[in-house]
């Protein structure tokens, strides 16, 4: 039974790549990790963005998680301890896959033991991604409803600093608790 992982990412757009994911995978584990190796949390505590995400409707099986860890690479290994050799995908943008691809591990070969472990799933953000020919049959493209490509949290969160209109980035069901938090 394939499995899908996400990263931190705005919700609107989680939604969205949820839809478009379930032609993929038929679960899918939306892991709020406690850390992010590339940038820090803002505003919603850890505990508020798992209830964000627990009241949305989503189309297909889904769960949530908590992890300490924040790379990809250690979050695929906790998740095999719970669905042992399942095919796990983890969703994201161009501009995350650009960043998995291209991060200084420290070593060489992170990349391709990564992607032994699991697939990506890349949805276009601020443009189309075109993985390393001999990737090709680790990572997919994902196609998302035009408008999502550019919604991030961080737009949110400037949007409502900024005194801008927010809501339409945000499901509905979120929308007061946002409020709430980040105004």
């Amino acid at each position: 039974m394939p499995s899908m992982i996400a990263p931190d990412i705005s919700r609107r757009t989680f939604l969205a790549l949820a839809a478009a994911a379930s032609n993929h995978v038929d679960q899918i584990l939306y892991v709020a990790p406690r850390v992010f190796p590339h940038k820090g949390h803002f505003g919603a505590t850890i505990e508020q963005r798992v209830e964000m995400l627990a009241s949305l409707e989503l189309t297909i099986p889904s769960s949530i998680a908590v992890t300490g860890q924040g790379l990809f690479i250690d979050i695929a290994r906790e998740c095999r301890q719970e669905f042992g050799n399942a095919r796990l995908f983890f969703l994201c943008g161009r501009d995350a896959a650009e960043r998995i691809l291209t991060w200084d591990y420290g070593r060489p070969g992170v990349v391709e033991e990564m992607l032994n472990e699991f697939e990506l799933l890349v949805a276009s953000r601020g443009g189309d991604f075109h993985p390393p020919h001999e990737f090709l049959h680790r990572i997919h493209a994902l196609d998302i409803p035009s408008g999502n490509d550019r919604v991030s949290s961080t737009e949110v969160r400037e949007r409502i600093a900024g005194g801008e209109a927010w809501e339409h980035l945000v499901p509905k069901e979120i929308v007061q608790r946002v409020r709430e938090i980040y105004s």
